[in-house]
């Protein structure tokens, strides 16, 4: 198996605004953010693809009052939520303009569509997510 850093081409996709996922080329299964091997099945060899950064928010958890970091503080209003991806993975995500009142509105509507969102922060690119409205 040929070894590279794939956080670095998952970053730079960010900064180009794509979404890099690995594929397994046994089962199909997409890992994101990306593995050399697949999660599924265990196989070991794998090949980029992209994510579109679609989804459906299936739980919502609100931050604990005063525990952000400042700059984590700057997207206020947001939540913590397990998000499917179209493609398929599950993963924990970052969700805007989530306040502890809409919260409680959005949790027996749930699942809800989201869609990515990179954005600038601290010096580098990061994905969070919106409600797709």
């Amino acid at each position: 198996m040929e070894m590279e850093r794939i956080v670095k081409k998952f970053y730079d996709g960010l900064e180009e605004g794509v979404l890099y996922a690995r594929k397994c080329l046994e089962c199909g299964a997409i890992e994101f953010p990306p593995h050399y091997a697949c999660n599924t099945c265990g196989y070991h060899a794998t090949e980029w693809t992209t994510v579109s950064g679609n989804g459906m928010l299936k739980s919502i958890i609100m931050p604990a009052p005063n525990t952000a970091r400042p700059e984590i503080a700057a997207i206020a209003p947001y939540c913590f939520g397990e998000i499917e991806l179209v493609e398929g993975p599950a993963i924990n995500g970052t969700v805007l303009g989530i306040t502890k009142k809409k919260a409680k509105e959005l949790q027996d509507k749930l699942p809800l569509p989201v869609k990515g969102k990179i954005t600038q922060m601290d010096g580098y690119k990061i994905l969070f997510f919106e409600l797709d409205e």
